[in-house]
């Protein structure tokens, strides 16, 4: 067995390097997983950029990756359910169990969490873009041999877009606003079509996302790089019932509260800048909008491993490059891109 693993470890803002780190031997209980495919996500881009997403800021070096799938090739002790051999999406999240919002059916809100590719706990934890990692045999959850790593390395970003619907409530024929088209915005919109929406217009600052939000089946596509003016328009005429906010910024957040009817509801779904931002706070109260934050997910993770699987949603359809493992830093800055690129994934 390989005591080496090849690791896209960021060091600081823009340095990403592909770095050789030993491999420990696999404690009692553990899986080792060789690398599959990991899809580049919305935080890896941030903490490239930043070293830093949202509030959570890299302090020392960390490996990126929570978008990810591959092989078990080692498992250290009795595990049950689990053999050498099987394919499987990696759940990023460990769950303790045992905390209030664990015993409340929050898992996604539990208080000892570890969550792969994070800087939310010093020391940090670290992620999949490595040849080789370790799991825990819950995180693993086993894919059919005709889903390839590439769509099962996206159940991550598809179960938190169904939990930002969950959030959301009944949507069944209601209008929905989604601000942001970038792959969450997107798959947010395939959920949400799913969950029995009426109609979904998307907005973005940027043509090509729009052009692809399009032919994903967005009934209307509104770009305000220039102004607000043709948005409020739509939502004089066919007010929007529910919006979702997936920008990760406070314009689009002022967006949402504004665009959505009295009595809607707006879902923060977007990763907003960390410390203070600005927001309408008096139209929550004057329109009595209900404001609801959605945080990673819970046992959607689950679902989402089975609606790919069955074909449900074909998540596919959002990658526009694939690049190898070895040259993630490379693909960071592709994706980094939004006139060429709407989802890179990376391959073993």
């Amino acid at each position: 067995m390989t005591s080496m693993a090849l690791a896209a470890t960021l060091f600081g803002p823009e340095d990403l390097r592909m770095v050789e780190r030993p491999l420990d031997p696999l404690a009692s209980g553990m899986v080792r997983i060789r690398f599959g495919a990991g899809g580049i996500c919305g935080s890896d881009m941030h903490y490239y950029r930043h070293a830093r997403t949202g509030d959570f800021v890299v302090t020392s070096p960390l490996v990126l990756g929570h978008e990810i799938a591959g092989e078990v090739v080692e498992i250290a002790g009795s595990v049950p359910d689990v053999k050498v051999g099987d394919r499987v999406a990696l759940n990023p999240s460990r769950w303790c169990g045992h905390c209030k919002p664990c015993r409340e059916n929050r898992p996604n809100l539990c208080e000892n969490i570890f969550f792969m590719g994070s800087a939310s706990k010093t020391p940090h934890m670290q992620g999949g873009f490595a040849s080789y990692f370790d799991a825990v045999p819950a995180q693993c959850v086993k894919i059919p041999d005709h889903v390839t790593y590439q769509a099962a390395a996206l159940a991550e970003p598809l179960a938190v877009c169904l939990h930002a619907v969950a959030r959301a409530g009944d949507v069944t024929g209601k209008r929905a606003v989604l601000f942001g088209a970038g792959p969450i915005g997107l798959l947010t919109m395939l959920a949400a079509q799913r969950a029995g929406i009426a109609e979904a217009t998307v907005v973005d600052i940027a043509a090509a996302p729009l052009a692809f939000a399009t032919r994903l089946g967005a009934n209307h596509v509104v770009d305000i790089s220039s102004g607000e003016e043709a948005l409020k328009a739509e939502a004089a005429t066919r007010p929007f019932d529910v919006a979702f906010e997936v920008s990760g910024t406070a314009a689009g957040l002022a967006s949402a509260i504004g665009a959505v009817r009295r009595g809607g509801v707006v879902v923060q779904v977007g990763n907003l800048p960390g410390g203070q931002i600005p927001v309408p706070a008096n139209a929550v109260m004057a329109k009595e909008i209900d404001l609801r934050g959605s945080f990673r997910f819970g046992m959607e993770f689950f679902t989402a491993v089975e609606l790919i699987a069955d074909g449900s949603v074909d998540v596919l359809s959002l990658v526009t490059a694939e690049r190898p493992l070895s040259v993630a830093p490379d693909a960071v800055r592709l994706a980094l891109d939004r006139s060429q690129s709407v989802k890179v994934v990376l391959t073993a």
